[in-house]
């Protein structure tokens, strides 16, 4: 081998052992910045922008791709303590031509965070409608998606809106009374009782509590590495004080039945996708939606938890694609009459 050709070698090689030793570095040292690296090169991958957009002096912060078109366009609110990135997993199966809209809810990632704000579920439900009309989504009625907390939200949103939405989807959805106790909620119950109403299992702190919290939150068991869980919880430590406000804002008699007492005000063709082992929300939330709305679509995923959008993601998304196919289907009928 000339002196040429093993130059152009080891030019190779060092040319690869860059990246690699970058990534191992982030890895070890800094997987908070990994994930967020992770987020955004699947963003770019999907085709998600993201944006701002400011009512007053309140910004919000969201990703969408498409444009509005003849079928309605879909805003998706994502649950307690996550961000607009948690639904990329339902995206990536998605049409490309649809015009999908993922917000940060009020106080999450980009969007505004002030101590004055209310957020109650109707008062975060004002903020998603102030959102609606900056980005001016409401010219034509729009599909809701919610999941937790985001559900109790689009439900609301729905009663409290009903000119803006043409149909909904509540997945797994907050602010319903259940006669069986989940898991969760036995466990607030002991903490309550204990008074250590600091330690709430969505809230971790440590890697330990962050493999807990998974563990509540998905049927299914992912092997999730030690230095990834301390990722995750590195991200999320700056935010657990408000995290903790926003956790009890939600719980309160104010909210904490936000959705029921709305739900016989929700007029739109409504979709209910429930994990069957839901150990934060308990499944049996879905007949009582079931039985106060009309025109109501109940599906139970067997061999699921609260995570439905991370563990069902292709099963969600057709779901969401058939109840909008079927809605078209029954409209078109109609005019044709």
């Amino acid at each position: 081998m000339d002196l040429d050709m093993l130059n152009m070698f080891v030019i190779a090689g060092g040319t690869l052992a860059i990246p690699i030793l970058a990534f191992v570095a982030s890895f070890l040292l800094w997987p908070s910045a990994l994930i967020r690296i992770y987020y955004w090169y699947w963003r770019r991958a999907l085709g998600m922008q993201v944006r701002y957009a400011n009512y007053d002096d309140y910004q919000f912060c969201y990703s969408y791709r498409g444009r509005p078109g003849f079928r309605p366009s879909i805003l998706m609110l994502h649950g307690f303590s996550a961000h607009k990135d948690m639904w990329l997993s339902i995206v990536k199966f998605l049409p490309k031509n649809l015009h999908l809209v993922c917000v940060d809810m009020p106080g999450h990632e980009g969007t505004t965070r002030s101590d004055l704000d209310d957020y109650s579920i109707s008062g975060q439900a004002k903020r998603i409608h102030q959102f609606v009309e900056c980005i001016k989504l409401n010219r034509k009625p729009f599909h809701l998606v919610g999941t937790s907390m985001g559900g109790n939200v689009a439900g609301v949103y729905a009663a409290q809106y009903p000119e803006d939405i043409c149909s909904l989807t509540l997945i797994c959805p907050a602010g319903l009374p259940s006669a069986t106790d989940s898991k969760f909620i036995k466990q607030l119950r002991e903490l309550q009782e204990s008074k250590r109403i600091d330690r709430i299992p969505l809230i971790p702190s440590t890697p330990e509590e962050m493999a807990d919290m998974l563990k509540l939150c998905s049927y299914v068991r992912f092997k999730v590495p030690q230095q990834i869980l301390q990722g995750l919880v590195d991200v999320r430590i700056p935010h657990n004080e408000f995290y903790r406000k926003l956790f009890l804002e939600i719980v309160d008699e104010k909210s904490r039945h936000s959705l029921h007492e709305n739900m016989s005000k929700i007029k739109a063709p409504t979709q209910v996708i429930w994990g069957k082992q839901d150990q934060v929300l308990d499944v049996s939330g879905a007949s009582v939606l079931a039985s106060a709305i009309p025109d109501c679509h109940v599906y139970i995923l067997e061999n699921c938890g609260h995570s439905v959008v991370v563990e069902r993601p292709r099963k969600t998304a057709n779901l969401i694609l058939e109840f909008l196919a079927l809605l078209h289907s029954i409209d078109n009928n109609k005019k044709q009459a």
